[in-house]
């Protein structure tokens, strides 16, 4: 037999939902609904679906929609700051490199994702995984920055 508290509470569950999926149905193509309070990481709080509005991921991860660019990782040499074989980049062009952000470079005519570091012998390439060496950048190398990685995206199931 069932439990009628059990079923009331995902009725009101159920009932609460109704109007976030009804904005879903009324956004723009393009815009998810965004909740008005953030989810705690730590512990958790009582369930909220209030909508404060809805949410573009062009406005949300785009800054400079004409120099911005999406690349595929390949490889793990970059898994200590969060960046794993098969995600997502999200690049901007327009952006000046600072030391410390995370770019596309073109080394000697190949692109490759790193870390870049100013010390005071020059640029480093630096890998975020201890089994790669970094790439000290010598004279007679080329090097251009192409981007600076605002996100990294990975699926976290499948």
């Amino acid at each position: 037999m069932r439990n009628p508290k059990k079923l009331e509470r995902a009725a009101a569950v159920q009932r609460s939902l109704t109007p976030v999926a009804k904005l879903n149905a009324m956004l723009p193509p393009g815009s998810h609904p965004l909740l008005a309070r953030p989810v705690p990481a730590g512990f958790p709080s009582p369930a909220d679906d209030y909508v404060e509005g809805c949410i573009s991921l062009d406005d949300y991860l785009v800054r400079h929609k004409e120099a911005t660019f999406f690349l595929k990782v390949a490889g793990d040499s970059m898994r200590g700051l969060a960046i794993f074989d098969g995600d997502l980049l999200v690049v901007d062009r327009a952006l000046q490199a600072a030391h410390e952000s995370v770019v596309i470079a073109v080394l000697d005519h190949e692109f490759t994702v790193k870390q870049l570091l100013h010390t005071p012998s020059g640029y480093v390439l630096h890998a975020a995984n201890p089994a790669y060496p970094d790439i000290v950048i010598k004279p007679e190398q080329e090097l251009t920055i192409w981007g600076v990685v605002r996100w990294a995206i990975h699926r976290l199931s499948v």
